[in-house]
């Protein structure tokens, strides 16, 4: 037998007990126990088979001289002396120094679920505005149409729609109560690489209304080779044979329609809290009740209805409606587009809300893209863009006749989506 495990039963100490042989009842006896290496003191070498030494002279299990099971301070084998907070406890018991916390970690998960929330509110809000439109205008049911050039062609309209109004708002608003609606004013916007182009469309402008299928009856109307004014196409069959007759006089494809009403044009002017516009002469009119001031002012709702909506004010009355109504919806646009209204949601929620409701679009038309057409306009006020009327070369009947060469000369330039030089009215 090896020297670990020879000797009597004194010479043990009786470490190991009696046995059930015994006559007396045994004690609490200290059980052989591998000690961890403290550090600054020698280990020593083992005794026997494996067994380190024990300190003499203990009488219970735990006490005596030099003893260490490290038990009392949650002392784990394999980890730190000191139990699980990584240091040797203090004297007396007492707590060691907490350590400090992990700022930079902490800014980390911060900054991580906050990029989550506002990710989750901008896709929120995306999908909550887009289901707001309003994707009532089919173009597919659009015929002959010219082949698309670069760039994107929007077909701006302000309707004068008195849906959703109450009498009073028809009186403060000065809209009158005519059923239906017509076309008030009529823009294309051309968002291309060489800068944004907008061409207002006098409504008074002198068109051939081209052949069309009816957009509620599907029924094949031939040309009739009578010219009318150019809001006389929405009045007869609404927004697609406005678009076929645009598209027929210029040979510029329209890739989207937009429309808004007076309510909803009023509405987002108050909800952004007013437009401050640069008047060069003060006007008045009775008819849309506009009544301003030369100089620097920003109008509200009632104000910029009635400033777009002029014309009795004014010698050439459609051509100088036309230019305010640029003036007006480039400063909105501009007003809008900004990092102040997209995100502050105290404001562009109310503006989404008074806007969206009311605009109608056609059905391929996204929030994508209508927010890419009011960056576009806003391009324009910052002076990226070009802003005109539509080339005049007389009139007829009192209706406006177009430049036939520089309209052609300028649908040219916007297929290709090259700088346009051609200028208008």
């Amino acid at each position: 037998m090896s020297d670990g495990w020879t000797g009597d039963r004194n010479e043990r100490g009786e470490r190991y007990g009696r046995g059930s042989a015994g006559s007396q009842p045994e004690g609490a006896q200290v059980m052989p126990h591998v000690q961890r290496q403290r550090r600054g003191v020698p280990q020593q070498q083992p005794q026997g088979y494996g067994v380190p030494p024990q300190s003499q002279g203990y009488d219970d299990y735990g006490s005596g001289p030099g003893y260490n099971s490290d038990y009392n301070t949650g002392q784990v084998y394999g980890g730190p002396p000191g139990g699980g907070h990584g240091g040797q406890q203090p004297p007396g018991g007492a707590p060691g120094p907490r350590q400090a916390p992990n700022w930079r970690k902490r800014i980390k998960i911060g900054a991580l679920a906050l990029v989550v929330v506002v990710l989750a509110v901008s896709i929120g809000t995306y999908f909550w505005a887009d289901s707001k439109l309003r994707r009532e205008v089919d173009l597919s049911k659009v015929i002959d149409r010219p082949d698309g050039g670069d760039g994107t062609n929007y077909l701006i309209v302000g309707s004068d729609s008195r849906e959703g109004m109450s009498a009073e708002e028809k009186k403060q608003l000065h809209t009158g109560s005519a059923e239906g609606k017509r076309t008030d004013s009529m823009m294309i916007l051309h968002d291309g690489s060489n800068g944004p182009t907008l061409i207002s469309l006098p409504r008074d402008s002198n068109v051939t209304v081209p052949s069309f299928r009816g957009s509620e009856s599907g029924k094949l109307f031939p040309n009739t080779g009578k010219q009318t004014k150019l809001n006389a196409a929405y009045a007869t069959d609404g927004p697609t044979l406005l678009v076929r007759t645009v598209e027929a006089n210029t040979g510029l494809r329209i890739d989207h329609y937009v429309e808004i009403g007076f309510a909803g044009f009023a509405n987002v002017v108050d909800a952004i809290g007013g437009v401050e516009m640069n008047l060069p002469k003060g006007f008045k009119d009775k008819y849309s009740g506009a009544d301003f001031k030369a100089g620097k002012q920003t109008l509200d709702g009632q104000q910029a209805l009635a400033f777009v909506r002029t014309r009795h004010a004014f010698a050439a009355s459609d051509l100088e409606r036309t230019k305010n109504q640029q003036k007006f919806l480039a400063s909105l646009a501009s007003q809008t587009a900004t990092p102040g209204t997209i995100l502050n949601p105290f404001k562009l929620y109310p503006t989404m809300s008074a806007g969206l409701d009311t605009v109608i679009v056609d059905k391929d038309m996204s929030l994508w893209s209508l927010g890419q057409m009011f960056f576009a306009m806003k391009g324009v006020t910052s002076g990226d863009g070009v802003s005109m009327n539509m080339p005049i070369s007389g009139s007829t009947g009192g209706n406006l006749v177009w430049d036939k060469a520089k309209v052609t000369q300028l649908v040219d330039q916007l297929n290709k989506d090259e700088k346009v030089t051609v200028t208008g009215n």
